[in-house]
C-alpha cells in the first residue's frame, strides 16, 4: 500500500486531470447529504477546496435557485423615522409633566407663604406627631 506522500501528485499532474461530471456529482452529494466534508474530498483527491466550491455551485442542489438578496431599508428607515417620532412626542409629555409639577410646586409655596400654612406633606414626621398623640397620652394595655 502507498503512503501519503508516495501518492502525492506532482503540480503539473495535477493540472492535467480532470474529473468526470458525474464523478463530480457524485462527490457534491456527499458534501450535501453530510456523508463528506470539502477538506477530506480536498485531501484525498488533492483538489483545492475553492474547485470543490465551484462543483457545488455548479452541480449542487441550490444550482437551480436564484440567490435572494433581502434589503429592508425603506421599512427599516421608516420604522427607524417613526420610533424617532414616538421618542420626540414621549419627551414632549414628559417636559410638559415637568413645567405642570414645577407650577404645582410654585403654587404650594405661594400658598405657604401667603396663608402661613405649611401645605406640603413632610414624611420625616412619626405619624403620632401629625394626630397630636405622644407617648404619654396613649395608653398602655
Amino acid at each position: 500500500m502507498a503512503t501519503r506522500n508516495q501518492a502525492k501528485m506532482t503540480v503539473s499532474e495535477r493540472q492535467h486531470r480532470r474529473f468526470s461530471e458525474s464523478f463530480k456529482i457524485q462527490k457534491v452529494k456527499e458534501i450535501e447529504t453530510g456523508k463528506t466534508k470539502i477538506s477530506e474530498l480536498s485531501r484525498a483527491y488533492q483538489v483545492s477546496q475553492t474547485s470543490i466550491f465551484r462543483w457545488i455551485e455548479t452541480y449542487g442542489m441550490m444550482k437551480d435557485k436564484p440567490e435572494r438578496i433581502v434589503i429592508e431599508t425603506d421599512s427599516d428607515t421608516k420604522q427607524l423615522l417613526e420610533l424617532k417620532k414616538k421618542v420626540a412626542e414621549l419627551e414632549r409629555i414628559v417636559g410638559q409633566k415637568q413645567i405642570m409639577l414645577d407650577f404645582k410646586d410654585k403654587m404650594i409655596e405661594l400658598a405657604e407663604q401667603t396663608y402661613g400654612v405649611d401645605i406640603k406633606k413632610k414624611f420625616s414626621t412619626q405619624p403620632s406627631d401629625i394626630f397630636g398623640t405622644t407617648e404619654s397620652n396613649t395608653r398602655s394595655v
